[in-house]
């Protein structure tokens, strides 16, 4: 996966093992619904790799996609949770490196998953699961390079991908229910990354990002609309330098929430159907992810970095604050 500083993959640099016996990257199966049967036991297996992204849409349905790792090379990963076990899906994984950033789900016989492969140069990466398999679906890359983190279902025919182009522009791409066409979108800083995106219709999406994205921490959060007809930058709360938003999620026209990091701790943000406003938010160092079911109950995950170590960050919102 691409980081915001627009990095290339390096094999084994980030190669970590995944224990997984029930678990996806500190996710419980009981995020994808209520545990059916008290004591059973998961098949549990070792993978040297990360994963990025998860998707649910029962408590037998559940995917996570990310990158595995040998000496060699990086390859995409794709679990699937049937309800007792996670076990390893087949993937394609064209070009020299390939990995997996993001994965929307729609029903057993329905998602899909987006990345990049490195070739010549870095290609965007789109597969899609039929129900049986997972199948590689032609997708634009810009020339110069180009790279995909996040993906949303409106609809049959409306799915959102975005990430970036490695000559710093925003990426999005749309699948109209035949193919996937790049749509224009904003850039507004020197270097734009676009790490997550939502959408509640055809008519309405959100892309969350950063622009003047640097390993400086000159970073500004990048917020964006999809109106119906055209992605339009929407002006978004910046409390300092490093400011990065990672995650959103859409629960209505008036409703969404948007998370990240700045400078100085967790930045979490609220749409309210006129403008983004900061809500305070825990102690922490960052935020990765948000999901929310209704206007009193989101989540979001992080970490919190020390000099000791790092620690697994969790915060609930019950419909007045963040806990």
């Amino acid at each position: 996966m691409r980081t915001p500083q627009l990095a290339t993959r390096s094999v084994g640099i980030l190669a970590v093992p995944l224990l997984l016996a029930g678990v996806v990257a500190g996710v419980a199966p009981a995020a994808a619904g209520a545990r059916a049967r008290p004591a059973v036991r998961a098949a549990s297996f070792s993978i040297s790799g990360l994963l990025y992204g998860v998707a649910a849409t029962s408590a037998r349905n559940a995917w996570a996609v990310g990158e595995s790792y040998t000496k060699t090379s990086i390859k995409t990963l794709i679990l699937r949770w049937n309800g007792t076990a996670w076990k390893r899906v087949p993937s394609p994984s064209p070009g020299a490196s390939a990995g997996l950033s993001g994965v929307a789900a729609v029903s057993a016989r329905s998602a899909w998953a987006v990345g990049d492969t490195i070739t010549s140069i870095g290609k965007t990466l789109i597969l899609r699961w039929n129900g049986k398999t997972w199948k590689q679906v032609s997708s634009p890359t810009p020339p110069g390079g180009a790279f995909l983190h996040g993906v949303a279902v409106a609809s049959a025919r409306s799915v959102w991908g975005v990430g970036g182009t490695d000559s710093g522009k925003t990426l999005t791409v749309r699948w109209n229910g035949a193919v996937w066409r790049r749509m224009p979108s904003p850039s507004p800083g020197t270097t734009n990354v676009l790490l997550g995106v939502a959408a509640t219709s055809a008519r309405s999406a959100w892309a969350v990002g950063c622009r003047t994205c640097s390993a400086g921490g000159l970073n500004e959060t990048l917020i964006e609309q999809w109106n119906g007809t055209a992605w339009k930058r929407v002006p978004s709360p910046a409390p300092g330098p490093g400011d990065t938003l990672t995650g959103v999620a859409a629960i209505s026209a008036s409703n969404a929430w948007a998370v990240g990091a700045t400078g100085s701790g967790p930045l979490i943000v609220h749409w309210n159907g006129s403008d983004w406003k900061r809500v305070p938010s825990p102690s922490g160092s960052s935020l990765s992810g948000v999901a929310a079911t209704s206007a009193h109950n989101a989540w979001a995950v992080g970490g919190t970095f020390t000099s000791t170590g790092t620690k697994a960050l969790i915060l609930r919102w019950n419909g007045n604050t963040w806990k």
